[in-house]
């Protein structure tokens, strides 16, 4: 039996955002950086190389004690610009709250020494007074012995009138007087001046968050304007020549920046006062008259990019320049995220991240956002915490502490924690996933089974109300869109046939989506179902021969002759398929025993096949129609593939896993199938 899929089929890997000059994961650990050294003249020395690969602890603990203690800026902000932020001095009391005696009841306002011996056997009758108190109407006249006056809730209490009767517990006696049959102790139903929040008294601490509870207290004791603690201007540059902003067309090898957009985000949402400076080209003269201006405008700079020892990569060498102490730490034991440097100018934070997104975003959350937070008043970030079980073997390496981004499922002993895997370049690693959990550096391995705590990127989790596991396929995402549009979670997660076979037998998913061929029977899928699994059909998936469409030496042929014709060229370079991917066997069937030039160039995706082709960088390849035509390109049929699903049978009749085989089996999602190019079961 053969595995026709991979982890990735069909899903084109993203890479964006500013970059590290190398992959910071592959980087030799022995090189990275750690606090400056000063020569004997006390001057710092030249800093343009890695030095001392610090743990994630020292690095951080190097990098506050070069921040704080500081003076924090503050400002004066009006109530409705205040949610959100941290006071910066207490907050004294100016008036009572409530300014005045008040009734907390409709009724009336009593002596309680006139009801002693009410009773229902003994009412008392009490003479009406001419007014009736209302919420924001002074009293006129006392209540005299013998005497009651009608008051609202809210209404203060007047002379003479020590409690408060509901109106509940008295009859009419006549015009104008009532009967009462309950006594009323004194300061009944009373809410007296200055009980609730009294003259003088703190009101809020300095720290304090100013919430919606802060914001009507400060409203109760008439207080219009606060002052709480500025934001931190944080300034955000992109580094690199190959960055394009989002809206703008795409040059050849260019790539969207993607860390400018993240990181201004994720600035804004722990406090800091976000300005993106936009992206400059790796030119030192221009990026040091960049960071230099951003500095001196700024509370901290952040630069993405440059961190690493690239011949573009300038930002290292320029902060050397821009203040004392200059670089803290250049390399941190941490993936991913190794290339991480971290200094402070003249008092000022100046960061710069590594390019890769995920490794920017986790180098953010986990080192720069304690600071970030602590500068703008806030306290930390509260992280929970769920406990899951890891259902494969994750590989870590020796000597950096590993974060890896986990999506969570439910098992039927609890949670299960699924690792991303898609590297430090996927901006849709941390989009997509629940949380991460942590490998320590003595470890080299977290082995399947392992139980593992799970820290949280919200602070609940929605399981998925359905999960599918297995390979992927565009085709799932047009499926799965009804029910997402009506508010159920549809969790997918790549990783594989065999992959998901594995997780559905231990019952950790509800489908898992395959196309596995089998040589014994030469039929797709049904001979690897176990014991507790059903076949579901889905569609079927046209694989073929993938070329320019003015490449005239495939016009007009078929998928056999094309590939003779591609060999009978040594100019003519082909894009294979990885090993164990099916496409990658029909490859080799057509090929018989020839490894054209291009033949080991193995990308894991029909996406990377066609996006090799249309940019030049092969001639030919094989993927399936819809990723051809998405692509512009010429296409060669040669045979249709099963994309079908194992499906679980103790869970078939859940809702989630009824909602995806009605919406499988809907005229609409046949429609869509089609649409796209694929041909349903």
């Amino acid at each position: 039996m053969t595995d026709m899929s991979t982890p990735n089929d069909s899903k084109h890997q993203r890479h964006s955002g500013a970059r590290d000059s190398a992959n910071p994961e592959s980087r030799d650990s022995g090189s990275g950086a750690g606090a400056p050294s000063r020569n004997d003249g006390g001057s710092y020395l030249e800093q343009d190389q890695f030095l001392t690969i610090l743990s994630r602890e020292e690095a951080l603990a190097r990098f506050e004690t070069a921040l704080f203690p500081r003076q924090l800026p503050s400002e004066t902000r009006r109530l409705a610009d205040a949610l959100g932020r941290a006071l910066a001095e207490d907050v004294v009391a100016p008036i009572d709250v409530p300014p005045f005696d008040r009734s907390n009841v409709d009724g009336f306002a009593v002596r309680s020494a006139d009801l002693v011996r009410a009773g229902e056997a003994a009412p008392v009758q009490l003479a009406l007074n001419d007014e009736t108190i209302s919420c924001g109407t002074a009293p006129t006249r006392p209540v005299l012995p013998g005497t009651a006056t009608a008051i609202a809730t809210g209404g203060p209490v007047p002379r003479g009138a020590d409690a408060i009767v509901m109106v509940e517990h008295t009859q009419p006696a006549g015009d104008g007087a009532i009967e009462v049959r309950r006594a009323a102790s004194p300061g009944q139903f009373v809410s007296y001046a200055g009980s609730d929040i009294a003259r003088g008294e703190a009101l809020l601490r300095a720290g304090t968050i100013i919430g919606s509870r802060e914001i009507g207290m400060l409203a109760a004791c008439g207080i219009a304007e606060v002052v709480v603690v500025r934001r931190p201007r944080v300034a955000i540059l992109s580094t690199g020549d190959e960055l394009v902003q989002p809206g703008e067309v795409l040059r050849p090898a260019a790539i969207y920046d993607t860390n400018g957009a993240i990181v201004t985000a994720a600035i804004a949402e722990n406090g800091g006062d976000a300005h993106f400076l936009g992206a400059i080209a790796d030119d030192e003269a221009l990026l040091e008259a960049a960071m230099r201006k951003a500095l001196a405008e700024s509370d901290m700079l952040v630069l993405s990019g440059g961190t690493s020892k690239g011949a573009g990569d300038v930002s290292h060498r320029i902060i050397a320049r821009l203040g004392e102490p200059g670089i803290i730490a250049h390399g941190v034991a941490l993936k991913p995220g190794k290339p991480l440097c971290l200094a402070v100018c003249d008092g000022k934070p100046v960061v710069i991240l590594p390019g890769f997104p995920t490794s920017a975003m986790f180098t953010f959350h986990d080192m720069i956002v304690p600071v970030l937070r602590r500068m703008a008043g806030l306290p930390p970030r509260p992280d929970a915490k769920v406990a899951a079980k890891v259902p494969v073997r994750i590989a870590s390496e020796l000597g950096r502490t590993e974060f890896v981004m986990v999506s969570l499922v439910e098992g039927a002993d609890g949670l299960i924690a699924y690792p991303s895997g898609k590297g430090s370049g996927a901006i849709t690693s941390f989009a997509q996933a629940d949380g991460f959990l942590k490998i320590e550096a003595l470890a080299d391995q977290l082995p399947a089974g392992s139980d593992a705590e799970v820290t949280l990127f919200t602070p609940h989790v929605r399981v998925p109300d359905l999960v599918i596991v297995g390979s992927h396929c565009t085709g799932l995402d047009l499926v799965t869109a009804p029910l997402a549009h009506a508010g159920l979670v549809v969790r997918s997660i790549a990783v594989g046939s065999l992959g998901g076979l594995a997780a559905a037998k231990r019952g950790e998913c509800d489908l898992a989506p395959i196309h596995l061929f089998d040589d014994k029977t030469e039929s797709y899928n049904t001979p690897y179902l176990a014991d507790g699994l059903e076949l579901v059909p889905g569609w079927r998936r046209m694989q073929g021969i993938v070329f320019r469409k003015d490449d005239q030496r495939f016009a007009g042929l078929s998928a056999q002759q094309a590939v003779r014709a591609a060999l009978a060229d040594p100019a003519c370079i082909m894009v294979n398929r990885n090993h164990g991917a099916g496409t990658r066997i029909l490859i080799d069937r057509l090929l018989g025993g020839s490894r054209p030039d291009g033949y080991w160039n193995q990308p894991r995706s029909h996406n990377a096949v066609a996006a090799a082709v249309a940019q030049h960088r092969a001639d030919w390849g094989m993927t399936i129609a819809p990723v051809a035509a998405a692509s512009g390109l010429g296409f060669i049929p040669l045979a249709e593939e099963h994309y079908d699903f194992a499906l679980v049978t103790a869970r078939k009749q859940r809702p989630a896993v009824q909602a995806f085989l009605d919406a499988l089996a809907s005229d609409e999602g046949r429609a869509a199938l089609i649409e796209a190019g694929f041909r349903p079961a």
